[in-house]
């Protein structure tokens, strides 16, 4: 069932999102090759929820497990599996979930931008990419394509660039008052044809802990 963009689009994102999001495309990778190359072990890769997460995210370290809606504290064997995968007893840093569509792998976080650091290994098979936003309103594109970062640059009008300039490397000019970020969001749905369905994201999805 097609939403249209804003359903099976990437511009979603922005409104989901809000203010602090991070959001990684990897080329011909599946979400558990994904989250392994950037870090995480395949055994401490569990399924969640968004609003799991979240919540993992948001709890002190003194709350009791069974503070947590998306648990059943008395089901040890998974309050166990929590634990030795690091998403417990302590709130992790962050929390890395993945998908794949169509060729690519996507990979999700609320904050932080830890993928960012891997677009190299995440375009061995192809490219890479990382939008990410944080709680300041800066925004930043990064692009890697063959085991080789490209460009990184600010997607603003007056952008600061680090790598081959983005008109050059991918063909990206941001021509109007739109975010750069939502701009280059919506580069992506143009050019690659990407779609991430929001509701699938929302879903259980591979994720690992980082600490």
């Amino acid at each position: 069932m097609d939403h249209g963009v804003s359903g099976n689009g990437l511009r979603w994102i922005d409104e989901a999102y809000g203010e602090n999001f991070t959001l990684t495309l990897g080329e011909g990778l599946s979400p558990y090759e994904l989250l392994c190359r950037v870090g995480a072990e395949e055994r401490s890769i569990v399924p969640l929820t968004r609003s799991a997460a979240y919540e993992l995210l948001l709890r002190d370290e003194a709350d009791h497990v069974s503070d947590l809606e998306f648990l059943d504290w008395e089901d040890e064997a998974q309050v166990d599996r929590l634990t030795s995968a690091g998403f417990l007893p302590a709130p992790p840093e962050t929390i890395v979930r993945a998908v794949s569509v169509a060729g690519w792998a996507y990979a999700l976080e609320e904050s932080h931008c830890r993928t960012g650091a891997y677009l190299a290994a995440l375009s061995e098979r192809g490219r890479a990419f990382c939008v990410h936003r944080d709680a300041k309103g800066f925004s930043s594109v990064g692009h890697a394509r063959h085991g080789e970062v490209v460009t990184s640059f600010e997607p603003g009008p007056n952008h600061l660039t680090h790598g081959a300039p983005p008109e050059v490397a991918l063909g990206f000019v941001h021509h109007d008052d739109e975010p750069g970020d939502i701009a280059f969001l919506r580069f992506l749905e143009r050019e690659l044809g990407v779609r991430l369905p929001r509701e699938e994201t929302e879903a259980e999805l591979p994720a690992a802990a980082f600490v």
